[in-house]
């Protein structure tokens, strides 16, 4: 990156980042987050912002529209659906544990458990199942956890994220502490996850195009091909934090289930387009 566009990422966050001493206010934030980025970018339609960086280049979307009809992630489909029905050692399956044997509904992780007292996103939920039908937790960032998340994905595409926040301060807690932790700055380049998703989609670090916050969700888990496989949230998660050169968190730390509750929240409306591909 050149000092000038370094300098320029370095920006205060948009207005719409609301001091922390004002009352926390959900339905505020995602009308003002998602209004500035129609504003933003006001050719792009407000369901294509789940396409990433397609969203904002026509070159790159066309190259993405041929890759769909030979999708990358495809393999993880199937595994992922042969996983969901493989029996346990007691007999049961994955898919037991969710409603409607987990097809359809991806867009209502995470959510916040308030038996559990924490957000619960789809990755975790898959370990808790394995754990509790005594069987060995997935790796959070790829293979197996990455193929049963874009199986559930791919069973909820066109459904709108919906993810609510209860009645409970815990709740509001945990939203504020994502939000909280989106717009920290961290690592050797003191960038934020703002830095790059708020104040700079569109533009290009090097050879990659930024995505856009709004909306980056809704397409995990992904196929990257700097990773030749697929890779999860957590894993999106723990490489943006390298790549600042940060101490990434363990995955699915308290932080980063917070981070996706807020990042999907703001995203409510949008519809589910994973699993995706990107570069």
């Amino acid at each position: 990156m050149t000092g000038l566009a370094m300098a320029a990422a370095l920006i205060a966050a948009p207005s719409f980042a609301a001091p922390a001493a004002d009352a926390p206010d959900p339905a505020a934030d995602l009308k003002a987050f998602q209004k500035y980025f129609r504003d933003k970018f006001p050719k792009v339609k407000f369901e294509d912002f789940v396409n990433g960086p397609y969203s904002m280049d026509e070159g790159l979307y066309r190259q993405w529209k041929e890759k769909e009809e030979f999708p990358p992630y495809e393999f993880a489909l199937d595994l992922g659906k042969e996983l969901m029905a493989k029996p346990f050692g007691n007999g049961k399956t994955l898919a037991d544990c969710f409603p409607n044997k987990g097809v359809g509904i991806r867009q209502d992780y995470p959510y916040f458990d308030t038996e559990q007292g924490k957000v619960v996103t789809l990755e975790l939920a898959v370990n808790q199942c394995r754990e509790a039908n005594g069987e060995p937790p997935y790796s959070y960032v790829k293979d197996e956890m990455a193929a049963v998340t874009a199986y559930m994905a791919f069973t909820s595409r066109g459904k709108p994220f919906d993810v609510k926040i209860p009645d409970d301060p815990r709740a509001l807690a945990a939203y504020e502490n994502g939000k909280r932790y989106f717009y920290t700055r961290r690592g050797q380049l003191n960038f934020s996850c703002a830095t790059c998703h708020v104040q700079s989609p569109g533009e290009r670090i090097r050879a990659e195009v930024l995505a856009p916050a709004l909306g980056i969700l809704n397409a995990m888990p992904i196929y990257r091909s700097e990773w030749s496989g697929m890779g999860t949230t957590s894993r999106r998660f723990t490489s943006c934090n390298s790549q600042v050169r940060g101490v990434p968190l363990k995955p699915q730390d308290e932080d980063y289930r917070d981070l996706e509750y807020y990042l999907s929240y703001v995203s409510n409306g949008l519809p589910i387009s994973g699993p995706g591909a990107r570069p």
